[in-house]
């Protein structure tokens, strides 16, 4: 009796202690997932550049989120059921049949509290740290673990595949651009962004998702020069421009033959007058063509980011944009881009009224016809869909289909579009309220 007590007592402790080590092996697999798919990466960076071997291995696991996921799921998995087992069978040699009921209800309140709520919410508070003390040891059940989790990736993309569902071997469970601008959103309701911080950033990561067709001046809005008009002419043309550059054509307007600078001109006419034989006959002569520089032309599908690097590269501020036929569709600028990100750009040439948008006095907008979409979403925090126009002004024929008249109305999208200005068949001015 005694030796058979000794034995029940020896059992007894070994599986209450078997569970008790699992318990903390789940708890450790639920913190180290949450430590580690919360942890920010740039936190985890600047401690890996001050030299901590840890952050620099919970960077080089996270790259892989579905593999390092897998693998801690799969570890996580198995002790649980393992300890929901032995905790089965230790309370059934107890209790009897009545021990699966009490086995279930114990096991979940200690799974629950311990090795869920408990550990997720330390990892959650002290996310940066748990993740650099246990990268490492998660590395060793990534290696161990991996035959398995690759294994078990391939058999549920077969299943998938039977039901028509594509996925892709490559994919990541986050995207990065989605992430931060989902940050910056969440930052701005809160408080903690500025709405101009976040315009801005998210401008920047929009450059490579968009072409220079977007934001260019269309080709009906260009000034340009007449390479056949005299010297005086084009003299005084220049000096009233609020541009410094401005396209050459000769006969017609798509024959761009080179760009005139405002600063090459002023500097041949000043050396015929002040020249040997300076005077106004000299002047009379002068060939505009002799200064002007060679064009630079631009497929309207280059995305802003790609221009910007040519621009850069190229040190040019100017292109103007082909089609597919070679056909000029408009120009655009260095400026043009930066605005993208910082905004509207003023200087002292451009004319308070031609601000794109304006508050009216009955509390609606008072908007340009060629303002774009986007701008006039990030200037009004409104979600307007561009996909079909680029334009306020293409949205709403785009719409109506048709070309409106004036003082015309129109609803959709949630809004109200009135024409209030119209120049041939194109829209130059809307009223918009939010509906």
């Amino acid at each position: 009796m005694d030796a058979t007590q000794a034995t029940f007592d020896l059992t007894f402790w070994a599986i209450t202690g078997s569970i008790l080590l699992l318990l903390v092996l789940s708890g450790y697999f639920s913190g180290s997932e949450t430590a580690l798919t919360a942890a920010s990466r740039g936190k985890l960076r600047a401690q890996a550049e001050k030299g901590s071997k840890g952050a620099g291995t919970a960077l080089r696991i996270t790259e892989d989120n579905e593999t390092l996921i897998g693998s801690v799921l799969l570890g996580n998995n198995l002790v649980n059921i393992l300890a929901a087992s032995l905790a089965t069978a230790l309370f059934t040699r107890l209790f009897g049949e009545s021990g699966v009921a009490l086995a279930t209800l114990v096991m979940t309140l200690l799974v629950l509290v311990f090795a869920e709520v408990l550990p997720k919410t330390y990892a959650i508070t002290n996310a940066e740290s748990a993740a650099s003390r246990t990268a490492p040891i998660i590395n060793v059940v990534i290696k161990v673990f991996s035959p398995i989790v690759t294994a078990v990736r391939w058999f549920v993309r077969i299943i998938l595949g039977l039901f028509g569902v594509k996925t892709d071997p490559d994919s990541q469970i986050l995207a990065v651009r989605e992430e931060i601008a989902g940050a910056l959103f969440l930052g701005q309701s809160e408080g903690v962004v500025e709405k101009e911080d976040r315009d801005r950033v998210l401008g920047a990561l929009d450059l490579g998702e968009r072409a220079v067709e977007e934001i260019m001046l269309h080709r009906s809005r260009i000034e340009m020069i007449d390479a056949m008009a005299d010297p005086e002419t084009i003299l005084d043309q220049c000096l009233k421009s609020n541009h410094t550059r401005l396209p050459l054509y000769r006969d017609d307007p798509d024959n761009i033959i080179g760009i005139v600078h405002a600063k090459d001109l002023l500097r041949a006419m000043h050396a015929l007058a002040t020249g040997a034989e300076g005077g106004m006959a000299e002047l009379r002569e002068f060939d505009v063509c002799s200064i002007a520089r060679e064009p630079y032309f631009v497929p309207e599908t280059t995305t802003l980011d790609d221009q910007m690097r040519q621009f850069l590269r190229m040190r040019s501020h100017f292109a103007l944009v082909v089609d597919e036929y070679g056909t000029l569709e408009g120009l655009i600028t260095l400026e043009d881009i930066l605005e993208e990100i910082v905004g509207e750009i003023t200087d002292e040439f451009d004319p308070d009224g031609e601000h794109p948008i304006r508050k009216a006095e009955d509390n609606q907008f008072l908007v340009d016809g060629a303002m774009t979409i986007r701008d006039l979403n990030r200037a009004t925090d409104w979600t307007l869909p561009d996909e079909a126009a680029n334009t306020v002004a293409g949205l709403v024929i785009h719409e109506a289909q048709m070309i409106p008249a004036v003082d015309q109305v129109f609803i959709f999208h949630g809004f109200r579009f009135q024409v209030v200005a119209r120049k041939d068949n194109r829209i130059t001015k809307l009223k918009i309220r939010k509906l």
